[in-house]
């Protein structure tokens, strides 16, 4: 198949939280792009699990790996490198969501979502993007971030909001001192994602299956397109930044939301 501009054949990714929703799904369109992907997840068994399940022109192999881990970075870059030699892409994915108003959240649990979401990722985009200006080739990070990043979606949501965030401005800044070397650094706003993750906080929110689904139904009622987002809308422009296609764009934020931020 002659996929153009999109091709990603022989290069090698690196996706964490791959295992489940939006990570999931990229993993899928790399590999059907060609790519041989690093599928990283806190969860080894599951990733194991799903990298078994992949067809298509490109490789992948599995390894556990928490990012708030000091060493994180240094041992995805690795082990990409010995499994296809070289690390030409990055998707930090891996988050956390949890939902608890301000006025009930703990410093430790506002310091894991902070560990998480923001540090783990900039520490493991430090080491992809060590190795990628030592490799002189360029290179492709994409942070997910979140429309939370530019507009509170609900309250609960204090320490998630702060942290994507924080993901906006560090592609920018990354995105600048990596320019000379090559490397595009992008992010993707998703909105409102149907996955495993973002149902798991409404489950423990105390909401009854009603509430929950009254929740989820104001919530589609704001987007104009009519419905939720699913893992492979993110996937497919994940593949667009990863790709030559992109190679124009850098410290850019996508929002890919079916416009629920239009209003």
């Amino acid at each position: 198949m002659d996929r153009g501009p999109f091709d990603l054949a022989g290069k090698g990714a690196i996706v964490t939280g791959g295992a489940m929703g939006i990570g999931w799904g990229i993993v899928k369109r790399f590999v059907e792009a060609g790519a041989n992907v690093l599928l990283a997840d806190v969860d080894d068994e599951l990733a194991a699990h799903k990298v078994a399940e992949l067809e298509g022109p490109g490789k992948a192999v599995a390894m556990g790996v928490d990012v708030t881990d000091e060493m994180a970075g240094e041992r995805l870059v690795d082990e990409c490198v010995a499994s296809f030699g070289s690390v030409d892409i990055l998707v930090n994915n891996a988050g956390i969501y949890p939902m608890i108003p301000m006025l009930e959240l703990t410093r430790e649990a506002w310091q894991r979502v902070i560990d998480v979401n923001l540090t783990g990722l900039s520490f493991v985009s430090k080491a992809a993007g060590a190795r990628m200006a030592e490799q002189g080739a360029g290179g492709k990070i994409i942070n997910v971030a979140s429309i939370d990043a530019l507009h509170p979606s609900m309250v609960g949501l204090a320490a998630y909001d702060s942290s994507k965030g924080g993901v906006l401005m560090f592609t920018k800044a990354f995105a600048l001192e990596m320019a000379p070397h090559g490397v595009n650094v992008n992010a993707i706003a998703p909105g409102g994602i149907s996955t495993e993750g973002t149902a798991a906080p409404l489950a423990g929110s105390g909401l009854t299956a009603d509430e929950m689904t009254a929740m989820t139904e104001r919530f589609i009622a704001q987007i104009p397109l009519g419905r939720m987002g699913e893992p492979d809308d993110i996937a497919k422009v994940a593949v667009f930044l990863a790709s030559s296609a992109a190679d124009y764009i850098t410290g850019e934020l996508i929002v890919v939301d079916g416009g629920r931020l239009l209003g």
